[in-house]
C-alpha cells in the first residue's frame, strides 16, 4: 500500500494489469449493477444543470425516467448518491452505440462540445473506487474486481499497462497531476 497525503492506494491498483477492452465487454458495467455510479457533491449540482441539455444523447426511456427521478438518486443501502438506474440495473445515462457497445450519453455530449462535464469521476476512474472515511478524512483507492473486466486484465498484461497507468487521466482529474507523479514515483521505488 502507498500513502500520499491522506490517500491510501491499495497495491492492487498499481500491481494489476488493466486496459478496458470494450470490444470484448461491450461496456456492460454501465448497464449492470445494484446502485448507480457514485456522484460527488459538486457533481450533483453539475448534473442538475446539464441533464436537460443532453436529452438528444440519451435513450428515450431514460429521458422520461430522468424527468421523474431527477439527475441523481440516493441509495439508502450504502448511504450514497449516485446516477439513477432503471429497474434492470441500467444507468439512466447509458446509451447503446451503433457498434453494439454501451457508452455514456454525458460523455458523448462532452465529446461533441455540448457540455464541459465529461461524466462523474467515479465512472472515469472505474474499476478504481474511492472509499472515504468521514471521521478522519482518509480516502482509500481500491480496485473493484469484476469478472466482466477479465478481458481488460488480459489486455493490460498484453500491453504492459497497470491499472493506475490506464487510469492516469482520471486519477489526475480526481487528485491532480502532482498526486499522480507522487504515486508513479512511489510505484517505481517499490519496483527497484
Amino acid at each position: 500500500m502507498i500513502m500520499i497525503n491522506n490517500i491510501m492506494v491499495e497495491a492492487d491498483v498499481y500491481e494489476n494489469y488493466f486496459v478496458c477492452n470494450i470490444d470484448r465487454c461491450k461496456g456492460i458495467c454501465c448497464i449492470e449493477g445494484d446502485y448507480g455510479a457514485p456522484v460527488e457533491k459538486h457533481e450533483e449540482e453539475t448534473l442538475k444543470t446539464i441533464y436537460n441539455k443532453i436529452d438528444d444523447y440519451l435513450e428515450p426511456d431514460s429521458v422520461t425516467f430522468l424527468k421523474t427521478t431527477g439527475p441523481t438518486a440516493y441509495y439508502e443501502e450504502n448511504k450514497s448518491v449516485g446516477t439513477p438506474i432503471h429497474e434492470d440495473g441500467r444507468c439512466a445515462y447509458a446509451v447503446y452505440n451503433k457498434d453494439g457497445s454501451i457508452g455514456c450519453g454525458i460523455e458523448h455530449a462532452w465529446r461533441d462540445g455540448k457540455i464541459d462535464f465529461r461524466k462523474p469521476v467515479s465512472c472515469h476512474l472505474y474499476p478504481i473506487r474511492i472509499k472515504k472515511n468521514p471521521a478522519n478524512g482518509m480516502e482509500l483507492m481500491t480496485y473493484e474486481k469484476w469478472s466482466i473486466c477479465n478481458p481488460a486484465c488480459g489486455n493490460g498484461e498484453k500491453l504492459d499497462v497497470t491499472l493506475h497507468e490506464f487510469a492516469k487521466e482520471a486519477i489526475e482529474r480526481k487528485y491532480g497531476e502532482q498526486f499522480y507523479e507522487q504515486l508513479q514515483a512511489a510505484v517505481e521505488k517499490l519496483q527497484e
